[in-house]
This record gives C-alpha cells, structure tokens and sequence, in this order.
C-alpha cells in the first residue's frame, strides 16, 4: 500500500514538474538562437517558469512533432514553423489553435498577410514572427532610381545587359520566384471559398497562366535578357560579383550582399505589360504550440512575448529577419532592408498552406522549364497539359 502511494506521489510530482516547464524546439542557430536563449531566460525570471530551448534540425522538426505530440513527446512550443506546414500539422490534431490566446486589437497590430498565412479552416494556429518574400533587388552602381514601370525597368535591363555585366537574371525556372507574374495577369494558385482556400477551383491555368507563362518566354527570347543556363547560382552569384544591376531574390540573400559589399536597393517588381500589379508570394514563420501541451498558458504567454514590438525589433537586430508586427516596422524604417521588403510582403500572397499545395510544384515548374526551352513551344498546350496534371495530382476535375 505504502509502495502504490510513493509511485502516485512520484507521478504526481512529475506532472508538477511538467507544468512549470516548458520545452522549446528551433531550428534557429547563431545570434538567432542566442537571441531565443536570452528572451528565454528574461521570460523565466520573471514567470518562474523554466524554458528549455532544444536544438532540432529544420528537416526533422515536422515529422517528428506530429509523431511524438500525442505520445507526449514533443515541445510544448515550435519556434518557428513556416506557414505552409500549418495545414498537415494542422489536420494531424498536433497544433493549439492560437485565436483563443489572443486578442483582436492584438491581431491588428499584425500585417494582415501574415495572419491569414498562419490560418487555417479560418482558425489561426501560430503566432506569426517573420515574413518574406521576393522582391527586385538593384545595385545602385547601375540602378540609381528603382524602375517604377515597365518601360523603364526594360530600358535599363537592356541598356545594362552588355559586355561582361547583365541588367537582369533570377531563378527563371523556379514557380516560387515566377507568382508575381501570375498574379500580375489575374491568376492565383486556388481559389478561395468561405475564407478558406479550394483546391478543387485552380486558378494556375486559362488566359492568367497563359499570359504569364507566355511573359516568362519572353523574357528570354523576345526582351533577351534571362539566357538559357541561368537558375538561382548563376544569377545570385553575378550580383554577389558585381556584374549584375538586377535580380529578383529575396531577404535570405542579404547577408551575402552586404559581405561582398554590394551597395544594393531593395523595390517592388514593376507591373508587367499588358498586367496589374506584382504580388509575389509571400512565406511566414509562426510561433506554434503543442494541442498536447500540459503548460498552455504559460506556453502562450512565452509565444507572445517572442512577437512584441520590442521582441521583433531585437530578432531582427539579431538575424535580418523582416517582422510582421506594424508597430516593429515602424521603428525599423530606417533600415533599407525592411523598408524595401516590408511593402512587398504586405501586397503579396502566402504561399498555400494546404496540403493539396504538394501536388502543385512539380507540374508547375515543369511548364515554365518546358516553355522557356526553345521560341517555338505552344505556350496555350503546356498550360493545359499543366492544370490537367495537377488537377489529376489532387484528385479533382
């Protein structure tokens, strides 16, 4: 008897003990994570509530929350995961919806693309920290004022494409830097329907995609400009070089310019002949909190100091991230890298976060790669083959 009461005596310790401990799992190294470790160890002093912080590598951080969540197993906070995670993480029971922890003049201090990132079935389930997105970054060596229409951007693209310097190269091939174009032309991944994304109504194809796929090509063959071989490496590495006046890229890049002491601008891609205005896609990162968590409140009020003005202005300071916080971007406007991404980030479009996503990629990335082959390829049939392709990828019609 006295054996059984010692054993429930030690589990009920043990659930103490859970309670007043938290376990943080990051991907985040360098200043970022020492950054993590400090706001951590300034939250426990003043809470009493010991934080962990566990280093897990970024490729491992999904599967391994989803499986070791309900065993009891995983952190009770992510810091942070992208936003295109949210909707299999989500569907798998493994997130804490966030809404119910915060409150509507608190979300208002947020860009309002960030938010809806991070929601899903119209439920937001993480806190968001950092936004990024593509943007069109100049050398002022050749670029002394941002091109603000397309004309102009074409006359010093071209004028600047000759000898052993380019006007402008990017990732060519890759669908994540090629949205802006789509959105440009009034086509969208999915449709939306009742606040949430459809994966049945795909908007990729008819005359948006057409038209953007068709912008791409020419690029190439009528503005020639982008040649055959460029991808990320190439264009990346000839801005870094110094031979490269334009390049669409996007905040992760910064610190490498800035080493090979490139004095560089950062702008919105101008609209496309014949387009609207440039969105591209937007990625955020969001604090997210463990369903299976025993220390909830104590885990939501750690994940809401990490995104206070003061808490993002420092991660900045810390990593170059861009915030999402209004009042952060504020203070920052002075910093180029954050007043030139900033307004890009908050026209933009998250990336989809649902699941179905997955099945998009690939099919996509194979048309544009198909397009830009040759002059002659029929634009109108690898568009068709495209929707076709993914829609049967999906499971729709």
């Amino acid at each position: 008897m006295r054996k059984g009461w010692l054993v429930a005596l030690g589990v009920v310790m043990g659930l103490a003990m859970a309670q007043g401990k938290l376990t943080v799992w990051t991907h985040y190294g360098g200043p970022e994570l020492e950054w993590l470790k400090k706001t951590a160890a300034a939250f426990e002093k003043g809470s009493g509530t010991k934080v962990e912080v566990v280093e897990v590598p970024f490729g491992d951080i999904q599967n391994k929350f989803i499986l070791g969540a309900p065993q009891g197993q995983a952190a009770d906070l992510i810091v942070s995961i992208p936003h295109d995670w949210v909707g299999a993480m989500a569907a798998a029971g493994v997130l804490e919806p966030m809404g119910k922890y915060t409150t509507a003049s608190y979300v208002q201090g947020l860009n309002d693309v960030a938010v809806d990132a991070l929601t899903y079935r119209n439920q937001l389930f993480a806190l968001p920290m950092f936004a990024e997105s593509v943007a069109l970054i100049y050398n002022k060596k050749y670029v002394k004022t941002p091109p603000r229409t397309w004309d102009e951007f074409l006359k010093i693209a071209q004028e600047n494409t000759k000898g052993n310097t380019f006007g402008f190269l990017y990732n060519i091939g890759d669908p994540y830097f090629n949205y802006g174009f789509f959105t440009a032309f009034g086509g969208s991944v999915f449709a939306r329907s009742g606040g949430s994304l459809n994966a049945a109504d795909l908007r990729l194809g008819g005359e948006a995609g057409q038209k953007a796929i068709g912008f791409i090509k020419d690029l190439r063959y009528k503005y020639k400009l982008v040649p055959e071989g460029v991808d990320y490496g190439v264009a990346d590495g000839a801005f870094k070089d110094g031979s490269l006046a334009m390049i669409i890229n996007g905040p992760w890049a910064i610190g490498d310019y800035k080493k090979a002491k490139i004095d560089f601008g950062v702008a919105s891609f101008p609209a496309p002949p014949g387009g609207s205005a440039w969105k591209p896609f937007v990625g955020v990162q969001g604090v997210a909190m463990n369903a299976y968590s025993r220390n909830k409140t104590a885990a939501a009020n750690f994940a809401k100091l990490l995104i206070t003005e003061n808490s993002q202005i420092a991660f900045n300071q810390a990593g170059g991230r861009i915030p999402v916080s209004k009042a952060a971007v504020a203070k920052l406007k002075n910093d180029p890298v954050v007043a030139g991404f900033s307004p890009v980030i908050a026209s933009g479009s998250p990336m989809p976060n649902i699941p179905e996503m997955g099945k998009v990629w690939g099919p996509w990335g194979n048309a544009i790669s198909q397009a830009i082959q040759k002059p002659d390829t029929n634009v109108n049939k690898i568009v068709e083959d495209m929707v076709a392709e993914i829609r049967k990828g999906i499971g729709s019609r």
